[in-house]
């Protein structure tokens, strides 16, 4: 059993000042003794908030908390088998007029394809994905 964060952790984390060592103590203060982990789409929306940023302090404040990051928890990427579960999740919602949005079904399909569950500071659109248990993040 294991957890992939959503990008919602760490940025909360981050705008906090906090370090990926206590990012990381907390995870294992809520939920136990299991493996944390990123989905790389989850990486990618890092990645963006990266280059998003205002000032120069900012972006490097930011790039080594990713740094950090990146160093001590395991990426997870995108694979066919991923895609496969992701497209057949998302036509099934919207079918039933249900739209989760996008970068949240990738991740919320990589967990599932895992056997994963997804820590989140906004449970909302992960709590749309079926079979995936959303753990809330505070």
């Amino acid at each position: 059993m294991g957890l992939i964060l959503d990008s919602s952790v760490g940025i909360d984390a981050e705008r906090r000042g906090e370090t990926v060592e206590r990012l990381i103590e907390r995870i294992l203060a809520a939920a136990g003794d299991q493996e944390a982990a990123l989905s790389e789409v989850g990486l990618t929306e890092l990645v963006h908030g990266l280059y998003r940023a205002n000032t120069s302090t900012l972006r490097v404040r930011r790039q080594s908390f990713l740094d950090e990051l990146l160093h001590d928890l395991t990426g997870y990427p995108y694979t066919k088998a991923t895609a496969l579960l992701a497209g057949k999740l998302d036509g099934e919602q919207q079918s039933q007029g249900v739209v989760i949005p996008f970068a949240d079904l990738l991740i919320g399909a990589t967990a599932l394809s895992l056997g994963y569950s997804v820590l989140t500071a906004n449970v909302r659109h992960f709590r749309q994905v079926p079979g995936l248990a959303v753990v809330l993040f505070r």
